[in-house]
């Protein structure tokens, strides 16, 4: 009797292993993911260890290939791909989910990220699982992960800024996101809204004169050959969420559903790391190649009341109302507004 009940038991978990090998069989193929960066920046990062734990999670079945410097088409555009399920993944920057998903805009509010540690606790938390939801909802993608890239600073081929009077005349392209351009016309200028795969270009031929985006993002797109100078402003944090088409998603079998979101997971908690471990070596890199970093006056004071007193009236409806700003700030242990 104890002979056939462990040869049952064999049997019962030679059947589970491979009913399993079935599930994630099914379907196998190599997803697209589309990269709105280039290599060696926080977006390629996230998406190089996306694919290997996904691999891994399933025995080599599925995989996940990378397609750089928006091969695939503009960040924008990606949402939209992924939206009617003809894109499989996309890493994009949060501004560039917004327009689709207003309530994600509480991560775009100015000066609200303060830290790394406010990145993690709003994504990670119970605010990021709702936005989770709303993305869904709202743009038919589901966010499975999150690059953390850092503040983006503002770079320029002019001069050194730090102050908002040095930032008068001064031409700085932004993404086409209305609170980022809010944001600068509350600092007394017009941002150039412009499309990420001409940037590069609009700043070589001298079309606008900066930018602003994370260290790790300066570095990986090599803006030190087209800019100069580097002013710390820390208005927003910038944050990349690796998303998945809702339709690509619902049509795989469980088994890989789990495998996705776990590579998602696994990929998030590598990327808050990673971070933390090649941000000061950039800067230094960055230094050593003649951009010159400037602090701004008086602990960037102005900058904020400027921005905070113009831009969050105008979004709080947008994100969810004064109520949920304040839960927000409450989780992050500052005062409500």
């Amino acid at each position: 009797m104890y002979h056939k009940n462990k040869l049952t038991k064999v049997l019962s978990l030679t059947l589970a292993l491979a009913f399993s090998a079935t599930a994630l069989n099914a379907q196998a193929k190599t997803f697209k993911v589309a990269v709105g960066d280039g290599a060696g920046g926080t977006q390629h990062e996230l998406g190089k260890k996306f694919s290997a734990e996904l691999k891994e999670r399933t025995g080599n079945k599925h995989k996940a290939k990378l397609f750089l410097n928006g091969q695939l088409g503009s960040e924008q555009d990606t949402v939209n791909d992924a939206a009617i399920g003809t894109l499989d993944f996309s890493i994009l920057a949060i501004n560039n989910v917004t327009p689709f998903s207003p309530s994600v805009g509480i991560l775009t509010l100015p000066y609200m990220i303060q830290s790394l540690d406010d990145a993690v606790a709003l994504t990670q938390g119970e605010v990021g699982k709702e936005l989770v939801e709303n993305t869904i909802r709202d743009a038919g993608v589901r966010i499975i992960g999150w690059a953390y890239s850092g503040f983006r600073v503002l770079t320029n081929s002019k001069r050194p800024i730090t102050t908002l009077e040095d930032l008068q005349g001064v031409v700085v392209r932004v993404p086409k996101n209305e609170i980022m351009i809010d944001t600068y016309k509350a600092w007394g200028i017009n941002p150039t809204p412009m499309a990420w795969s001409e940037t590069f270009t609009a700043l070589q031929q001298r079309v606008v004169d900066g930018q602003d985006n994370p260290y790790i993002t300066n570095y990986a797109m090599k803006f030190d050959e087209v800019q100069k100078y580097i002013t710390n402003i820390r208005y927003l944090f910038s944050i990349e969420p690796l998303i998945v088409s809702e339709a690509v998603f619902q049509d795989q079998k469980p088994a890989v559903q789990k495998a996705i979101l776990e590579a998602g997971e696994a990929a998030t908690q590598h990327s808050a790391a990673w971070l933390k471990d090649q941000e000061a070596n950039i800067k230094k890199e960055l230094a050593s190649r003649g951009m010159e970093i400037s602090d701004p006056a008086n602990g960037e004071k102005e900058w904020i009341e400027k921005a905070k007193t113009a831009v969050w009236p105008k979004y709080i409806d947008s994100i969810g109302g004064k109520d949920k700003l304040n839960s927000v700030l409450k989780s992050l242990g500052r005062e409500g507004v």
